[in-house]
């Protein structure tokens, strides 16, 4: 089987491809660079994953400075710690 590379790269799913046969498998979101490695890279054994995969998250922010040693847990879904009696506003009462 033969297949011709294309001018240029397209882009399908996040995987660069060069030809018909790469498009292919980019559509079934397997890497054409990897194919043995499935869908979403789920056999990936030794070498990094696709860019479709799940990834560990990192903090999008450092803080630095006079900040450094604030916690970053301040975002959504953070609790925080409750205010002592009277310094509390009830806005559903």
């Amino acid at each position: 089987m033969t297949t011709v590379n294309y001018p240029n790269p397209v882009t399908v799913n996040g995987y660069s491809c060069k030809n018909c046969t790469e498009v292919d498998l980019a559509k079934q979101h397997i890497d054409p660079a990897h194919p043995k490695d499935g869908p979403y890279g789920v056999d990936a054994k030794d070498h990094l994953a696709s860019p479709s995969a799940p990834r560990t998250q990192t903090p999008a922010v450092t803080l630095g400075g006079a900040l450094a040693g604030v916690s970053q847990a301040s975002g959504a879904g953070s609790q925080t710690p409750a205010a002592p009696l009277g310094q509390q506003l009830n806005i559903l009462a």
